[in-house]
């Protein structure tokens, strides 16, 4: 049996912390994982910067109302799961997919939990497991799946690299120059075509 694990921001929706960025006009939120390899130096950062600003939850949840999916995204998606069993591994929370979750059909989703205080702040987050994507395929791979895998960012690679075929999709190109054995992907259909061809030729080696 073969399963494809799939990064959410960057590959299917547009990134959260970038929107966030664009619609309250502080620059600092747009820095993400396609920019810092060190997830919890990252989420720190984002944290103080929603405290200093007087931010809570509620704002994020209000710009990610009105988010949708990359344009192609759900046919992409359906197509895969059509074939595979899918599963979303991110790095973002609970608290923000689920609308975004609903627009693509309610795929499987792995993700993490924030912590908010009584006033609605957002106080820390809580990881499902730290390297969650990386220890999520081993887990996988321990039951008999062959994992195929695709990302865009930092923390992604880990995934990739434990998969049994990874690939990018529209990486930022200082991380394909860091991670050169990863096929890029600029598209959909490319990807799609890539995946196909990595599950018939795991099958076939099977």
């Amino acid at each position: 049996m073969q399963i494809v694990c799939l990064d959410l921001e960057g590959v299917l929706v547009p990134e959260i912390w970038i929107a966030f960025a664009q619609r309250t006009g502080i620059a600092e939120f747009s820095r993400t994982t396609r920019d810092e390899p060190d997830y919890d130096k990252l989420m720190r950062y984002r944290l103080a910067l929603l405290r200093q600003h007087s931010l809570k939850l509620a704002d994020i949840q209000a710009v990610i109302a009105g988010m949708a999916p990359m344009e192609g995204a759900r046919a992409f998606l359906d197509a895969l799961r059509a074939r595979y069993q899918v599963i979303i591994l991110s790095d973002t929370f609970y608290e923000f997919a689920d609308p975004l979750m609903t627009q693509l059909g309610r795929p499987t989703l792995f993700c993490h939990r924030l912590v908010t205080d009584g006033e609605g702040f957002v106080a820390d987050y809580l990881l499902r497991q730290p390297n969650q994507k990386f220890h999520a395929v081993n887990a996988l791979k321990g039951l008999n799946f062959q994992v195929i895998a695709a990302g865009d960012s930092y923390n992604d690679t880990g995934m990739l690299g434990a998969a049994d075929a990874g690939f990018f999709i529209h990486p930022p190109a200082g991380i394909v120059a860091q991670f050169p054995q990863f096929k890029v992907h600029h598209g959909y259909a490319e990807l799609k075509a890539s995946i196909d061809a990595a599950a018939d030729r795991l099958a076939a080696a099977a």
